[in-house]
């Protein structure tokens, strides 16, 4: 029986798995941590769809029926690739194994923008994303071939990913960068009603991002002194919008629903959890370690290589 994979180049991806499995918790997951060849922002085309591909192999290898690209580098840079060129291949490769099923692969871009028609009143929306989605202009891309008319206006944060990753998203500099970001956005377009997050590490922003927006009663007015005063901005995280497209995906595709394994509840009133094991290609115990920025319980990660 076959699991769910979930890839990303780092740590983000692990929102993103957070609320799959949340939605979803009954199926099998394998998620694999790029984390040695991280930042993918960085990185060309090439690069970022070489190491795309050769985490997606190894997922399959590893009898995942579907892998979820947790990352929006990835999403941008590789998806449409792997899909039409890839794909093809992988699956006419099976198609000669006895009993062998077909595989696919998701992205995150695609089940974020579907939701941002029935959300924006003004038709102006902002996206936050690293330099590396920004300038394949995924997001605008897609937008525009779902909602013809929305005005899409792109900011750049490089340092969100890394003060993230070394725990400082709490700290005054994420705090500084999180304003700099923001009315960099807003001063390109003062219409902007939704805010799409578009990485996965920005989740744990979403509260600074919040604070500088708007005051909520537990957001002390002395800590944004300098807010931006915009109530009416909505804000778009991924991780639900995408546990419940993989939700309606399953659904549509019973070929591949009936291939997970699940796990069988103890009664009729309970739902059973999955197993989830953690792959990386960095040293296991400093992922385990970092996880616990992303995730609200411990994790035992495995190392692997990728080449």
């Amino acid at each position: 029986m076959a699991k769910i994979g979930i890839f990303d180049s780092g740590y983000g991806g692990l929102t993103i798995l957070e609320a799959i499995r949340k939605e979803l918790p009954q199926y099998d997951y394998l998620y694999l941590g790029d984390n040695a060849r991280a930042p993918y922002g960085t990185h060309s085309f090439d690069v970022i769809y070489r190491y795309t591909l050769q985490a997606v192999k190894y997922l399959f290898s590893q009898d995942c029926a579907l892998v979820i690209l947790a990352c929006n580098t990835a999403s941008a840079k590789a998806l449409r690739t792997i899909q039409q060129r890839d794909l093809p291949l992988i699956n006419e490769e099976i198609r000669k194994c006895e009993n062998a099923k077909m595989v696919n692969v998701l992205g995150v871009i695609r089940p974020t923008v579907e939701a941002v028609p029935g959300i924006t009143k003004t038709g102006h929306v902002g996206i936050l994303a690293t330099p590396a989605t920004v300038s394949s202009e995924s997001y605008v891309l897609e937008l525009q071939k779902i909602a013809e008319g929305l005005q899409v206006t792109q900011q750049a944060c490089p340092l969100w990913v890394p003060l993230i990753e070394n725990g400082e998203h709490n700290g005054p500099g994420a705090k500084y960068f999180v304003g700099k970001y923001l009315r960099e956005l807003l001063a390109k377009d003062s219409q902007i009603d939704t805010l799409v997050l578009g990485c996965t590490h920005y989740p744990l922003l979403k509260e600074m991002i919040e604070g500088w927006l708007r005051y909520h009663e537990e957001i002390e007015e002395s800590n944004f002194p300098q807010a931006i005063h915009t109530e009416h901005i909505r804000i778009i995280s991924q991780g639900t919008l995408v546990a419940k497209s993989l939700a309606d995906y399953l659904r549509r595709h019973p070929e591949y629903e009936s291939r997970l394994t699940k796990a069988t509840p103890l009664s009729t009133d309970s739902t059973a959890c999955g197993s989830c094991r953690y792959l990386t290609t960095e040293n296991a115990d400093r992922f385990s370690q970092s996880a616990s920025i992303f995730l609200s319980s411990p994790v035992q990660a495995e190392h692997i290589d990728l080449e």
